[in-house]
């Protein structure tokens, strides 16, 4: 019997911009039956499973004539920038949507953690949305209840199981979805960038349960942009750039290429002129978003010693009173370095929104980051209610250090120390005794 249990030949998608392309899995069609009843199966849409035969404002692939194999317990991470094409594949392979062209062999039960709450029933507590995907993923109701005290366990959420999971946090979703898929014996487990909901402590348990997945022998596809994981989880990693796998090898040289490639890159201002495909919803629009250095012009390199002005211009079109406006500053690896928001200081200091063109600016201090890229994310949202937008939009830059005029920083500012921040603190002597 062979090994491999995912041969994929000349897959591609294509996207007709402008064209909403609904995902329906089994598992979604059979959560929401309990709701609109089981003629939902009999009925949906065509569109679904055939893209639209007529063409509005373009094409996109998504992906284009990609190919690999994967063999049996192979823990493999998939890396590439926003928009390369890396939840498309995953989509794919967890037959939430269908290939333009090629295909998909999938040797072995699929367990997947794409989205957040993906094929649970909101009105369904936690145990019975346990119960209900396990049933689709074909185990007994035997062997369910032997795992479900170690499912419930891991999510942390014992006082809440018997709670609708409507009421639940994202943060819950994440921990009970993401045991669900881990625990119920899948044969491959797909895990997306959905994690990054989960806090730091849950995070690295969840890396070690996927460790100990792939140690049962089971295989492991795991996209993420942090590339720690990836070099300590996955035992091979693939890029993929504008829909075209590029490299796939080891993961230490690939992520390392991808490092470099980013760099080489760097976009440090994104503008949209044309407010219908600026990218936002009904209440809030970006215009741009850009780093600036010290003298106000947009720039990629910076020195360490230079502080740098985070700056996003941006349309009210309905001014809620909870509404906020920040960013998350990531790190080369993809780790958040810090995260800010136009209301983190006193009230009476917040800078006043308005409907209509808004302008705001945050500095960085200087003295303050490492050698390194970084990325810039623009975070909106309502207050108590989460991010609404934006997490796909980002903008970048380096610093290289430069951090005092001492002889011996002048002598070694490309030694490269470690952490993400190399703040330029103050240090006395003091007597001893």
């Amino acid at each position: 019997m062979s090994d491999t249990v995912i041969r994929v030949e000349n897959l591609s998608k294509l996207y007709r911009i402008g064209k909403r392309e609904e995902y329906h899995t089994l598992r979604d069609s059979i959560a929401q039956s309990f709701s609109k009843g089981f003629s939902l199966l009999r009925n949906l849409p065509s569109s679904i499973f055939h893209p639209p035969s007529t063409v509005e404002n373009g094409t996109i692939w998504a992906l284009k004539d990609v190919s690999f194999e994967i063999k049996r317990g192979e823990v493999i991470g998939i890396i590439g920038r926003n928009g390369a094409g890396k939840s498309t594949l995953l989509k794919i392979l967890s037959r939430i949507t269908e290939p333009t062209e090629g295909y998909a062999e999938i040797r072995g039960r699929v367990g997947s953690l794409l989205e957040v709450g993906t094929g649970f029933h909101a009105e369904l507590t936690g145990r019975e949305n346990i119960f209900l995907n396990g049933a689709i993923l074909g185990m007994k109701k035997a062997e369910i209840e032997r795992k479900f005290d170690e499912i419930v366990a891991f999510a942390e959420i014992e006082k809440f199981i018997d709670t609708p999971v409507k009421h639940y946090s994202s943060g819950m979703y994440v921990r009970l979805a993401f045991a669900v898929a881990a625990h119920l014996e899948p044969d491959i487990l797909l895990v997306d960038e959905v994690l990054a909901v989960g806090d730091a402590s849950f995070q690295k348990k969840c890396l070690g349960k996927m460790k100990d997945v792939a140690k049962e022998g089971r295989t492991v596809l795991y996209v993420s942009h942090q590339m720690a994981s990836i070099k300590s989880l996955c035992s091979r990693a693939i890029q993929i750039h504008n829909g075209s796998l590029i490299q796939d090898g080891q993961p230490e040289v690939v992520v390392n290429h991808y490092l470099v490639e980013e760099g080489s890159g760097l976009t440090p201002e994104r503008i949209w002129s044309d407010p219908k495909t600026s990218p936002g919803d009904h209440q809030f629009r970006l215009m741009a978003i850009r780093v600036r250095n010290d003298s106000g012009q947009v720039q990629k390199v910076y020195e360490s010693s230079e502080s740098i002005t985070v700056e996003m211009e941006f349309e009210i079109l309905y001014h809620h009173p909870a509404l906020f406006i920040g960013f998350a500053l990531f790190d080369q690896n993809h780790v958040v370095v810090f995260q800010s928001c136009h209301n983190h200081c006193h009230e009476r200091e917040w800078p006043k929104l308005r409907r209509g063109v808004n302008k705001l600016q945050c500095v960085i201090p200087r003295n303050i980051l490492n050698n390194g890229i970084y990325s810039v994310s623009p975070r909106v949202g309502l207050a108590f209610s989460g991010w609404i937008i934006l997490d796909e939009i980002e903008v970048n830059f380096e610093i290289q250090m430069n951090h005092c005029e001492s002889s011996f920083w002048n002598g070694s500012h490309n030694i490269a120390f470690p952490g993400v921040i190399i703040p330029f603190l103050g240090w006395r002597a003091v007597d001893p005794y």
